[in-house]
């Protein structure tokens, strides 16, 4: 018994131990990972602020360039002005000034045409055209950016045409060019978490970065992904000038993902190869231990077989001598007792055959047997009589080992003094044995300890008789036989559950 209350407490050591270790791993990771993920959003807090001041340089930037485009205009409107006074000048009038006007201007590309399209005049074009020509509408494509400007000269309606110069051009595809490359630097630098930059109405993505690349463009996936990152931090609002309100949407990386999951993964991979390892040495030893029961009991067969021949000789020859005839009866039954343990023990380890046996018989026979060898202290009682019939696939001799066990358990249980009954009930497929004694009864944490090889509440005991017994009805048997209940003082109660 205090084997097996060291062997739990060592359990118990060893399980919290385990549980110590586990608590004490998931803890440091999540330490690690909140300590990587506090660098994280560090990091993305210098990207945002970096990104706040490029994007006031940008819109700066932008400004310039309106202030530009507005000049030019300004510059269109000067032109048309000189052309219309130019067109409604007294033929006395100087319009040398007017003419200056015109000739100032080199940079903006001007097409004066009449109501009919027909060219008045050109100013820095790259396709040469004749004055009197019909304007090309390809080319007239080109300059319909821009409303024209219209001049009314007595009643007579001429358009000027326009778009911005060259050097305009060029620096608003540099000014392109910059908040292109500013938003792939958005996405580029940003600690490598998922970055997904959509336009005001949240339904498009302008740039991406550690997402999937195929999916992305899918408004589904763009929805979950967005409605995700929204979950974890709040979108960075931006107005880029000339492209609206812009939102930049960022979650955890997936590194720091994985590696908060990571600690899960790995304890649940080392808990599935503890669990397989101990299934196979707990098989190895199980294994190990029937070949030592089979062992054991059938050296135990061997040794008894000889002295048994000669005491059954010795049991025949007392007979003929005139021995008083109760005593060699009593003799006769030690003896058949004898045998029949003989028999037990070589069956252990062997495929026992199984025939239908009256199960209410059999049980009467060996309370008959043991009642005789116990106290007269101890009351027996069974709840069928005894010439009642039912039939159960058993092995007579391993069977009654069973009900002996219980019974002399029962006994020392009640200190040689009490009450003990064996109720037999039956359904449609089962019969059940209770076997109840009125003795000192189990803690609840006994209940599958005293089944163990080697428990004993006795000081002598081996503790071999239970786990016999439950190894000859579960595995020969095919049954179940447990501690049905049990109350400190007042008695215990075992069941066995047979199949008819």
């Amino acid at each position: 018994m205090s084997f097996y209350l060291k062997h739990r407490k060592l359990k118990q050591l060893l399980f919290l131990i385990a549980c110590t270790i586990v608590l004490f791993s998931l803890y440091y990771s999540n330490l690690l990972i909140k300590k990587i993920a506090h660098d994280e959003r560090a990091k993305v807090n210098i990207w945002a602020s970096a990104l706040n001041h490029r994007l006031a340089l940008v819109n700066t930037t932008s400004k310039f360039f309106n202030e530009i485009r507005r000049e030019e205009r300004n510059r269109v409107e000067l032109y048309a002005e000189a052309q219309k006074h130019i067109s409604n000048a007294d033929p006395k009038e100087d319009i040398g000034f007017y003419l200056t006007i015109i000739e100032k201007n080199s940079t903006i590309p001007v097409v004066l045409t009449s109501r009919e399209g027909i060219t008045l005049d050109t100013r820095n074009i790259d396709i040469p055209i004749k004055h009197g020509d019909l304007i090309n509408p390809i080319l007239l494509k080109k300059y319909e950016f821009y409303p024209p400007i219209v001049i009314s000269n007595l009643g007579v309606k001429n358009y000027i045409y326009y778009k911005d110069s060259k050097l305009f051009t060029e620096v608003q595809q540099v000014l392109n060019s910059l908040v292109n490359s500013f938003f792939s630097e958005i996405v580029n630098n940003s600690a490598s978490v998922p970055v997904v930059i959509t336009d005001s109405t949240q339904m498009k993505a302008i740039k991406y970065s550690h997402v999937d690349t195929l999916l992305i463009h899918d408004p589904v996936y763009l929805r979950h992904m967005i409605d995700e990152m929204s979950a974890e931090n709040d979108p960075i609002a931006i107005e880029v000038a000339d492209r609206g309100k812009n939102y930049i949407f960022y979650k955890d990386s997936y590194v720091l993902t994985q590696l908060r999951y990571f600690p899960y993964i790995q304890l649940a991979i080392i808990g599935i190869f503890l669990l397989v390892a101990y299934l196979l040495f707990s098989t190895a030893r199980r294994s190990e231990q029937n070949q030592v029961w089979v062992g054991l009991a059938k050296e135990t067969a061997h040794q008894l077989g000889t002295p048994l021949s000669s005491m059954m000789a010795w049991v025949d020859y007392l007979e003929t001598k005139g021995i008083d005839e109760d005593t060699i009866s009593e003799l006769h039954k030690d003896v058949n007792r004898l045998k029949t343990v003989t028999d037990r023990f070589s069956k252990i380890g062997s495929t026992p055959v199984l025939k239908p046996e009256n199960i209410v018989e059999l049980i009467y026979q060996s309370v008959s047997y043991l009642k005789t060898r116990t106290s007269q202290k101890i009351h027996f009682s069974i709840n069928l009589s005894e010439d009642q019939s039912i039939l159960v696939p058993l092995n007579y001799q391993l069977f009654d080992w069973v009900i002996e066990n219980l019974v002399k358990n029962a006994v020392d249980a009640m200190t040689r003094a009490g009450s003990l009954t064996i109720d037999i009930l039956e359904d449609e497929r089962h019969v059940m044995i209770d076997v109840s004694d009125s003795g000192k009864g189990l803690p609840r944490n006994m209940f599958k300890t005293i089944f163990n090889p080697g428990y004993s509440s006795k000081q002598r005991g081996w503790g071999l008789g239970l786990s016999l017994s439950r190894r000859i009805i579960r595995e020969y048997h095919k049954g179940r036989i447990f501690v049905r209940s049990s109350t400190i003082g007042k008695g215990t109660t075992f069941r066995i559950v047979l199949k008819k």
